[in-house]
């Protein structure tokens, strides 16, 4: 069988990398220790997983890094700073998607605000979620990217045919 063939996206001045922020808050759930959640936002208007839930993310322009990246889009979308210092690598992917990608993943237990909805033509709906029991509609990849995060796993391919285990 022939390898696909991917057209990249040459109608944006910016890397084929994006990055997501996993923010992680522990929230008093009614039992003896408060429980850890993550923010996700459920996607709407961009033709890539409209209605499913991602974590904040975007696309690495040009002249940026990857944590200035973090920094920019999480304000642009939830309206809170993030603190570059406090934000922890927690891994990579190389994914196969509508063409091929490049994820980097942060963590953060910080931030300055309250995550409130930024750009309602992207984004419908915040959801605080267990990362251990995400909802059947987030994207597919964010519990293994959770995962590798908790693992300290540097690197994953997913989505491919023969991609490692």
């Amino acid at each position: 069988m022939a390898a696909p063939q991917y057209v990249f996206d040459t109608k944006h001045d910016r890397y084929p990398l994006a990055v997501h922020v996993f923010l992680i808050q522990e929230m008093d759930c009614g039992g003896e220790l408060p429980e850890e959640k993550v923010l996700l936002m459920r996607r709407a208007g961009s033709g890539y997983a409209d209605g499913q839930l991602g974590l904040p993310a975007g696309h690495v322009d040009l002249g940026e890094t990857p944590t200035t990246c973090a920094v920019r889009e999480v304000a642009e979308e939830l309206g809170v700073t993030l603190d570059p210092a406090e934000l922890r690598p927690a891994g990579t992917m190389f994914r196969n998607s509508q063409e091929p990608r490049v994820d980097i993943f942060f963590t953060t237990r910080s931030w300055d605000g309250t995550p409130e909805i930024r750009e309602p033509h992207k984004c419908t709906e915040l959801v605080w979620a267990d990362p251990q029991h995400l909802p059947g509609d987030a994207l597919d990849f964010i519990e293994q990217a959770w995962n590798d995060a908790q693992n300290a796993r540097v690197l994953r391919e997913f989505g491919f045919a023969a991609a490692p285990v």
